[in-house]
């Protein structure tokens, strides 16, 4: 592909969200079918320099765009629908799209900015797969839980701690929902089941005279469903008292911390 002296090479995205929808796009002026997907014409759609290294570092690059409104909208991206999106980035034989692809970059999505105007774009950091190079392997002592709720380690069972409810209030990042102890779901999550935000998911970060904090802002109607589910603050206490799942805790509530350094016999 990439030896004759006369190339005919299109740059092509596959993007893959964390649901299954898939959308490929490609420099070329026309669409092009590639391993069963439509790659739409977007010839505004550009990559940053692409180096990649034999080392262990982590490539990264960007990914840069014009939004369409049929089919990668700026609603969505900030809304976080495309959040860790995986993304591939190759190069195609425009003759004979199947014949075989030039592999340059794959990835997840990480930060988005969307711009603003009539000729708004987006653009996207591409995090390699490299990156996971720099996650450390090995857990750290904490009087907190290093488990999450209902997990293979947690164990407890989260079927009974999941609720359909709907919306009574909505005040940008904070949501209402009635006939709910609050308190109960902080660390949870809610899920938006039917509407146009339908698929999104927010983590529940805190309570507030009844109301729940979302980790992000979350345009929602009164009356809309959701899927609840309670969290954990992953305290000892919270562990033993309301869920009965000591034996599980996986933290060390009773191992001195670095105050004990700092005191001294009065």
């Amino acid at each position: 592909m990439l030896d004759a002296e006369l190339t005919h090479l299109a740059l092509c995205w596959r993007l893959v969200r964390r649901d299954g929808v898939a959308l490929g796009f490609t420099s070329h002026d026309r669409p092009l079918l590639v391993n069963g997907l439509r790659h739409e014409s977007r010839p505004g759609m550009s990559p940053s320099a692409v180096v990649l290294s034999d080392g262990v570092s982590a490539d990264d690059m960007e990914v840069a765009g014009a939004l369409s409104a049929g089919a990668l909208t700026g609603t969505d991206l900030l809304a976080g629908r495309w959040d860790g999106a995986r993304l591939d980035l190759f190069l195609v034989d425009w003759r004979d799209p199947d014949a075989g692809q030039q592999w340059l970059a794959q990835g997840t999505l990480g930060d988005v900015a969307v711009g603003t105007g009539a000729d708004a774009g987006f653009t996207a950091e591409l995090i390699g797969p490299g990156a996971a190079l720099a996650a450390s392997v090995v857990e750290s002592c904490s009087p907190e839980c290093r488990a999450e709720l209902g997990d293979a380690r947690c164990k407890v069972d989260l079927r009974p701690r999941e609720r359909l409810a709907t919306v009574a209030a909505i005040a940008q990042d904070k949501v209402q929902i009635s006939g709910i102890v609050a308190a109960d779901h902080v660390q949870g999550e809610l899920a938006v089941m039917d509407g146009p935000q339908a698929g999104l998911v927010r983590r529940l970060l805190a309570e507030d005279a009844g109301w729940l904090v979302m980790d992000e802002p979350l345009a929602l109607a009164t009356g809309t469903r959701v899927r609840l589910r309670e969290g954990c603050d992953k305290r000892f206490a919270a562990c033993r008292d309301r869920f009965a799942n000591a034996r599980n805790f996986r933290g060390e509530p009773h191992v001195p911390g670095a105050d004990l350094l700092t005191r001294y016999a009065v």
